[in-house]
């Protein structure tokens, strides 16, 4: 058994450690201007079974120095999955994004549901768990610090802090729900065909329902054949055939 933890041991280590020395050679390549070979360096990373939001976010780097831009919004968006927040992430996707030809408006939110929306789409379901997390250490502290208060005031003060902190891990618990439920609803997707006609039914013969260009990002709804039934940020919907979109989920 030891002999066995041993070598996993060894696996994941030197698993870790290549990836870290291929991590570093792409991004040296980068810096030198070789974009290709660094692309195909954090590809092979990505082979081999390591990810990352930084990993993701260099590529995209390396795809919008080569000028192409499905590759790069693609990877940028891999990135927001896994770090939302990222500043430097969403100005580089917003200066890629500039490249493509389709420009979607979005269909504004309102009411309720935009208020929701804003307020628990601002962070990823695991930082609402982890602020979870930090609420059940703040009830443990002001728990300890009402059951040793000396004083009734104190012990109020104590009392309401642990109200307080009880009522945030409510919220942060019911945001992560919401957040995960709501991003396991959607399957975004990039379209990389560099032009493709979306048609009104699952068939080849169908009329076409509008055009996109590559970069533009899909929304599926589902798969029936060699079709995938997508909707765009304005609510058009129509029929594109699979091979043209690449799912980031």
């Amino acid at each position: 058994m030891k002999k066995l933890l041993y070598i996993v041991t060894v696996v994941l280590l030197s698993q870790v450690t290549w990836g870290q020395q291929a991590f570093k050679e792409a991004n040296k390549l980068y810096q030198e201007g070789k974009y290709a070979q660094a692309a195909k360096g954090y590809e092979d990373i990505l082979k081999g079974g390591e990810e990352s939001a930084e990993l993701y976010f260099n590529l995209g780097n390396a795809y919008y120095k080569m000028d192409e831009v499905a590759p790069a919004i693609y990877n940028y968006e891999k990135s927001l999955l896994l770090k939302p927040n990222d500043k430097d992430t969403k100005i580089n996707l917003g200066y890629a994004q500039k490249m493509t030809i389709d420009h979607i408006e979005a269909v504004p939110q309102v009411g309720f549901s935009k208020i929701l929306y804003n307020f628990t789409g601002a962070y990823h379901y695991n930082t609402w768990a982890w602020a979870a997390i930090a609420g059940a250490v703040l009830v443990l502290l002001f728990f300890v610090g009402y059951y040793f208060a000396g004083t009734t005031l104190l012990k109020r003060v104590f009392f309401g802090g642990m109200v307080v902190a009880l009522l945030g891990i409510v919220v942060c618990v019911l945001s992560a729900m919401f957040v995960k439920s709501e991003g396991e609803k959607l399957r975004p997707a990039i379209v990389f065909s560099e032009v493709v006609s979306v048609k009104s039914e699952p068939n080849d013969n169908a009329p076409d329902a509008f055009i996109l260009h590559e970069g533009t990002k899909v929304f599926v709804q589902e798969t029936l054949g060699n079709y995938k039934k997508i909707e765009l940020e304005d609510d058009s919907e129509g029929w594109i055939e699979r091979d043209a979109i690449k799912e980031l989920k």
